[in-house]
C-alpha cells in the first residue's frame, strides 16, 4: 500500500493557525462581556470594534481591485455572510450564556460538511464522518444532554444558530474565491460587521452610549488587534483547507470557551462538560493529523496574508 503523503507546509501553516484563530475566538467572550458592563449592546459594541477596521481597510481593499475585479458578487455575498456570522456572534454572546451559544453556534461544522459537499464537490469520507460524529457527541455532553433543550429558543440561541449558518458559508465562500487575496476577503468582512451593525442601530433607535477615552482605546484595540488577528487567520485557514475540515478543526473554540469561562467566568465546569471536551478534541485532532488530502494539487495561493503585507 501506498502511503500518503505528508502534509506540506502551507497545511500545517493553514492548520496552527487556525488553532490559532479558535484559541482568539473561544476567548472572545471575556472583553464581550466587559464591554457590555461598560454599556454597550451588541450592534454598538460591533459598530464601533469592526466599523473603524471596515472603514481603514476599504483602502487596501480598492487598492486589490484589479486581483478581485472578477469576483466582485462574491466578495459582496462575504461581506453579507461573513459580517453577519460576527454581528450576530458577538450580539449573542454578550446576551446570552458563553456555554449555550457556542453550543448553538457550533452546529455550524455540520453545515459546513454539508455545504461543501452540495456546493464545492468535497466528498465526505468515513474518518471526516466520524469526526463529525464524534464533535456532535461531545456537543451533546457539554449541554447535558437533552436537558439543555428543555427550554424555549430565546433572542441569543436564534442569533447563534445564525451566526453559525453564516460562519458555515464564510468558509464555503472563501474556499471558492481562491483568487481574491486574504486582505480583500478579511476586509470585507470588517466592513459587512459595520455596515450591519449601523443599519441594526439606526432601526432599533437606541441612544448613543456614552464613549469615555479607555473605552475608546479599549474598543480599538479590540478591533485593531485582536479581531483582525482572529479575522485573518481565520480567512487564511478556511481558504487553504477544505471547507469540511476547517470546520471540524474550528470546533475547539468551543473547548477553550467552555474552560475559560469556566475557570475564570461565573459558569461551574462539571464532568460532563469535561467528556464533552474529549469527544470535541478528539475529533479536532482527528482532522489535525488527516493526510488523506494531502496528495491532492495544491491551492492557488494570494500572496496576500493580512492587511499589513498588502502591497
Amino acid at each position: 500500500m501506498t502511503p500518503h503523503p505528508s502534509p506540506g507546509p502551507s497545511s500545517r501553516l493553514a492548520l496552527s493557525l487556525l488553532f490559532f484563530s479558535a484559541t482568539l475566538w473561544g476567548l472572545t467572550w471575556w472583553p464581550v462581556k466587559q464591554f457590555a458592563e461598560a454599556g454597550l449592546s451588541g450592534p454598538y459594541l460591533t459598530l464601533f470594534s469592526y466599523g473603524p477596521v471596515g472603514l481603514f481597510g476599504i483602502w487596501f481593499l480598492l487598492r486589490e481591485r484589479a486581483a478581485w475585479s472578477g469576483q466582485g458578487s462574491m466578495l459582496l455575498l462575504l461581506a453579507v455572510v461573513g459580517g453577519w456570522a460576527n454581528t450576530a456572534f458577538i450580539s449573542a454572546l454578550l446576551q446570552g450564556e458563553v456555554v449555550r451559544v457556542m453550543l448553538l453556534f457550533y452546529l455550524s461544522p455540520v453545515w459546513s460538511v454539508l455545504g461543501a459537499r452540495l456546493f464545492l464537490g468535497e466528498k465526505i469520507s468515513g474518518k471526516r464522518s466520524l469526526a463529525v460524529c464524534l464533535a456532535l457527541i461531545g456537543l451533546w455532553y457539554v449541554i447535558g444532554g437533552s436537558a439543555a433543550f428543555e427550554q424555549a429558543l430565546n433572542a441569543s440561541d436564534l442569533l447563534a444558530l445564525s451566526a453559525g449558518l453564516g460562519f458555515a458559508g464564510n468558509n464555503l465562500i472563501s474556499r471558492a474565491t481562491q483568487s481574491v487575496p486574504m486582505t480583500s476577503k478579511t476586509v470585507v468582512v470588517f466592513i459587512g460587521c459595520g455596515v450591519l451593525s449601523a443599519t441594526t442601530v439606526l432601526w432599533q433607535d437606541t441612544p448613543m452610549p456614552t464613549l469615555s477615552a479607555p473605552l475608546s482605546l479599549g474598543l480599538l484595540a479590540y478591533g485593531f488587534g485582536w479581531m483582525v488577528l482572529a479575522t485573518a487567520t481565520w480567512q487564511y485557514g478556511v481558504t487553504h483547507l477544505e471547507t469540511g475540515r476547517a470546520g471540524v478543526i474550528l470546533i475547539t473554540e468551543l473547548v477553550v470557551a467552555v474552560v475559560s469561562v469556566t475557570w475564570f467566568g461565573p459558569e461551574q465546569m462539571l464532568p460532563h462538560i469535561w467528556i464533552g471536551g474529549l469527544f470535541i478534541a478528539a475529533a479536532a485532532v482527528m482532522e489535525a493529523i488527516d493526510p488523506g488530502h494531502a496528495g491532492k494539487p495544491s491551492i492557488q495561493k494570494s500572496p496576500h496574508i493580512t492587511i499589513k503585507e498588502s502591497p
